[in-house]
């Protein structure tokens, strides 16, 4: 604790030092702060800061501090900065999990993990899934971009067996968004079970093996007030992932050659579903427990009469996985220092620079440190169903999770920018520091959906989540280059901490994070005095699916 203590008083006073800023000039962030609140979100003492354990709640009470020392009001329904999340973690009981496939000529056993995954169930903590099977491509419906991977199937009470992954001629957000959907699209149809098939397009990106260093980590979602989980499905009595060795004896009984679908696929074809032979059944014991873990809330107060009832949303995450499976390496803690103690740390200066302005902005500002990212969005999406204030009163979310401190960048990714007038805002804040708004350089990972901010998109809010982009200001350096290398090396594992990141790389630059930190505070604060609220462009399709009409452009030329 004397360890904890010290870096704590070391964070307080860098702030209480840069407090000192004349009001009459615009404050600028530190990259000094920055690193010290990285430093101490990142030490081994936190142990990974995975949902619900002590380090996640130490970390939990270091920004809460931070933004007390900052004069910010607390911001929780019970008059405290902590809105605690009550959770349930489920985690799937060793050598429980088996898979088989009574076919017509044969029964087909499967080897966990080498050929298929399963996960804890939240819930029943006893999967017994047996059932008839129906391929149904991947799985998707949209009008809009005409696909029914449904048409003339049933698949009630049956099992769906869906491609993992999505076709890549989608729009990378709309792609996003669909993917999302495919297990609700299942269970709107009848399915009580889903098993994904990984293709040779997802090993491309996301390894199979890879899958194997978290089988022990366990799934989690919120409760709700009568203690049924928030997320998921009460109706899916369970699932599994198949690696596509493993799956092509289950196709080959159907008559059908997998190597040819997967052929399709390589063309940007949509297979068409058909109904399988035989039946599945998957088996699985899983233990339940109760935790709870906070997010961090804290409001700037607006200065307006009106308009101070508006929120502007900064959301980060402060969670991370807590401790590695991975026998690769010695070291078992995952730090999270990109992912996210630097978002926290740039979250935190963001806050700063606001509480130095000698007087507020207009509207308010909501700072949101928020749990349970890495296990599904989950302090997102309670933050989004049981906000403090009317969700109609949030007028724009901005999110910033994995900002790749390696490089100096030159020019910044806002997923979501071309789905409302944000968009215009984030162009306006890079240019004062000389940095451009890119477009999405990785439409295939369909990103849109994999962070917090995607939680208030789903509540009519309209919403960019910020990432460092892949030109550096150094001609010398690829900043695609360095984020692909971390990507691959550092992402999710033990290596994402201080030490490990400067020996590879040279330097973290929290003279970057700074200038981050500038960036995101000019976004809001424009947001936050401007006559309007940030609007859904009339073309976005986020506005036909999620916008609400006080949040979108009308449609009337």
């Amino acid at each position: 604790m004397k360890k904890i203590f010290l870096l704590c008083t070391a964070a307080l006073m860098t702030i209480a030092g840069c407090s000192s800023t004349p009001a009459s000039k615009a404050p600028r962030a530190s990259a000094l702060v920055i690193e010290s609140h990285l430093t101490f979100l990142a030490d081994d003492l936190l142990e990974g800061r995975d949902t619900g354990s002590r380090g996640h709640e130490l970390a939990s009470r270091y920004i809460a501090q931070q933004f007390q020392a900052l004069g910010l009001v607390p911001a929780a329904a019970d008059g405290t900065y902590f809105q605690r999340v009550p959770m349930r973690k489920a985690q799937i009981v060793p050598g429980s999990a088996k898979l088989s496939f009574s076919l017509p000529e044969q029964q087909l056993t499967l080897d966990y993990p080498q050929q298929f995954t399963t996960g804890p169930n939240l819930q029943n903590e006893a999967v017994k899934l047996q059932g008839e099977m129906v391929f149904v491509g991947y799985g998707l419906v949209s009008e809009v971009f005409g696909l029914n991977d449904y048409a003339n199937l049933d698949v009630k009470g049956k099992v769906v067996v869906m491609l993992s992954g999505l076709p890549a001629f989608l729009p990378s957000e709309e792609r996003a968004y669909l993917g999302s959907m495919k297990t609700e699209f299942a269970v709107e149809r009848g399915a009580i079970g889903v098993i994904s098939l990984h293709t040779p397009q997802q090993e491309k990106t996301r390894p199979y093996a890879d899958s194997l260093m978290y089988l022990n980590s366990p799934s989690m979602s919120w409760l709700d007030g009568e203690g049924n989980p928030g997320r998921g499905f009460a109706q899916l009595q369970g699932g599994a992932t198949l690696h596509p060795d493993a799956a092509s004896l289950l196709f080959a009984a159907a008559g059908y050659n997998l190597s040819d679908i997967f052929a399709l696929l390589e063309k940007d074809e949509v297979p068409k579903g058909f109904a399988l032979k035989g039946e599945v059944n998957l088996s699985s014991q899983s233990t339940h427990q109760q935790v709870t873990s906070p997010n961090v809330l804290a409001t700037l107060p607006g200065s307006d009469p009106l308009l101070k009832e508006e929120y502007v949303v900064l959301t980060a995450h402060s969670d991370h996985i807590g401790f590695s499976n991975d026998l690769r390496s010695e070291d078992k803690i995952n730090n999270g220092a990109m992912d996210n103690a630097a978002g926290i740390a740039i979250l935190l200066e963001t806050a700063r620079l606001f509480a130095q302005l000698p007087t507020s902005p207009k509207r308010s500002i909501l700072f949101a440190a928020v749990t349970g990212e890495e296990k599904g969005l989950l302090g997102a999406d309670y933050l989004a169903k049981q906000p403090p204030m009317p969700i109609s009163q949030m007028v724009a979310n901005v999110n910033l999770d994995m900002p790749v401190l390696l490089y100096s960048f030159a020019d910044l990714i806002a997923f979501g920018a071309n789905h409302s007038t944000l968009g215009d805002v984030v162009a306006r804040a890079a240019a004062k520091e000389g940095r451009t708004l890119s477009e999405d350089p990785m439409p295939e990972q369909a990103i849109f959906t994999r962070s917090d901010h995607y939680r208030l998109v789903q509540q009519g809010v309209p919403a960019v989540f910020l990432m460092t982009g892949f030109t550096s200001t150094d001609p010398k350096v690829s900043g695609g280059k360095v984020w692909a290398s971390f990507f691959a090396k550092h992402y999710h594992r033990p290596s994402d901490d201080i030490a490990s990141l400067t020996k590879e790389y040279g330097a973290i630059r929290y003279d970057a994070g700074a200038v981050f930190a500038d960036i995101n505070f000019n976004i809001a604060l424009d947001v936050a005095n401007a006559k309007t609220r940030p609007l859904w462009r009339k073309d976005s399709f986020f506005r036909t699916v999620f916008g609400r009409t006080e949040n979108s452009e009308p449609n009337t030329p």
